[in-house]
């Protein structure tokens, strides 16, 4: 599985150390079953497309929750949510292509309208 660097491009310049979740298995998997999330680590989830119903995530199976941020196709942040462990559905208030589950205790380090890039 690849692994990308993902960082703010605007202060604070927050960097993700992110596996990249392309197919439809990778994908479907996530975080699954996992049993921790290093503070800096996480995934990225990547759709075909922008779309709110196919940037939508569970959590059944997690053992701890996550922070989920959904960004469209620009890497442009659209929305974030503190997922809680075992809930059954998230969908993001815009359209994204793009889905980050990251440590919760960074949900504060990111607003709406945040552009990332890949380093």
């Amino acid at each position: 599985m690849k692994t990308i660097q993902l960082r703010q491009s605007s202060p604070p310049h927050t960097p993700l150390n992110l596996k990249v979740c392309d197919t439809f298995f990778s994908r479907f998997r996530g975080l699954m079953l996992t049993k921790e999330l290093a503070p800096d680590g996480g995934i990225m989830l990547v759709g075909e497309k922008e779309s709110k119903v196919n940037a939508s995530i569970h959590m059944m199976f997690m053992r701890y929750d996550i922070t989920v941020l959904w960004l469209d196709k620009d890497r442009v942040l659209v929305d974030k949510v503190l997922a809680k462990k075992w809930k059954m559905y998230y969908a993001p208030k815009a359209p994204a292509q793009y889905i980050l589950e990251i440590h919760p205790d960074r949900f504060d380090n990111f607003e709406i309208g945040d552009k990332f890039e890949v380093l």
